[in-house]
């Protein structure tokens, strides 16, 4: 079962997003600030991140930065979550080293279909030698 984290400080966002994602057949963890995000993706492993990019202690820009920084958890896809939907937003999360971008509210099918092509991207390159 595909394994996501969700790094949200909005207990309502979390809460509703992880029932969705549930629902759609996902294991779903949580982390509610970035460094517990970094703590969570290192302990749990996940096969996708979504980053919501205004976060507590530290935020979504430099956890993703943390997480591609290490050598265990960088092939870990890193998907934006942000209600900024300036292009400058969606550049400096790209730049931070999140693989997509994607703006509140959620519209589902468009997330899943990230998560799916990012999961696919994944599994090709683990393959090539």
């Amino acid at each position: 079962m595909t394994k996501i984290l969700i790094v949200e400080d909005n207990e309502m966002n979390r809460d509703m997003l992880s029932r969705r994602l549930t629902r759609k057949g996902y294991e779903v963890i949580m982390a509610e600030d970035g460094e517990r995000g970094v703590i969570t993706a290192m302990s749990d492993g996940p096969d996708v991140i979504l980053m919501d990019m205004s976060l507590p202690i530290i935020d979504g820009w430099e956890a993703t930065r943390r997480i591609k920084a290490s050598a265990e958890l960088r092939g870990i896809p890193v998907i934006a979550l942000t209600a900024h939907a300036m292009d400058s937003d969606r550049d400096k999360a790209l730049e931070a080293g999140c693989d997509d971008y994607d703006t509140k509210p959620i519209e589902l099918p468009r997330l899943i279909e990230k998560i799916e092509r990012l999961l696919a991207a994944r599994k090709q390159a683990r393959r090539r030698p």
